[in-house]
């Protein structure tokens, strides 16, 4: 994002970042997460989505069970809106995020999800490049491993005592007559 693009931004790059969560494999948010940032309640939201469920499939969307929805209350340290919910929450996937702008059809829609996807974008660029880092280490770790290995067996080889010389028993060479 450029400078001007973050001085446009109706919601902070890092508030977005701070609401994607990693649930059954999948980069998500919240429906009460992305209602607080279109400025919606989240009832609203989703009833706007059941009203057109079929643009959501279940890799757009998914409702958490209760037991996922249970351990997300444990873990999470704050509140994000979630108070009184019965319901366990709908995650949304980047992909279930844009489909979002269709349904809500708000300029403050559009601009959100504009920003949201860039963030997804960003955070995948991040990912992208660490996995990068991650496999560049383990040929690193190979190639070195293999070049102390020769060194390592070769210090073995000089730590191994040298065998001792033998006296000779019994009549050897010198004492012949």
């Amino acid at each position: 994002m450029t400078s001007e693009q973050a001085r446009k931004a109706i919601v902070p790059e890092k508030r977005i970042e701070q609401a994607i969560l990693l649930i059954r494999g999948d980069k998500v948010l919240l429906d009460a997460d992305l209602a607080a940032l279109y400025g919606v309640e989240t009832g609203m939201l989703t009833r706007a989505v059941r009203r057109n469920i079929g643009r959501f499939p279940k890799d757009f969307m998914f409702q958490l069970t209760k037991e996922e929805f249970a351990n997300l209350r444990s873990q999470s340290v704050t509140s994000s809106g979630w108070g009184g919910r019965r319901p366990p929450p709908y995650p949304f996937t980047e992909q279930g995020v844009a489909m979002l702008s269709g349904v809500l059809r708000s300029k403050r829609a559009i601009l959100v999800n504009i920003e949201i996807v860039r963030a997804f974008v960003k955070l995948r660029r991040l990912l992208d490049s660490h996995e990068g880092l991650a496999r560049k280490l383990v040929a690193l770790e190979r190639k070195y491993d293999q070049q102390f290995k020769v060194v390592f067996d070769a210090i073995r080889q000089l730590m191994i005592p040298p065998e001792p010389k033998r006296k000779r028993i019994g009549f050897g060479t010198e004492h012949q007559q």
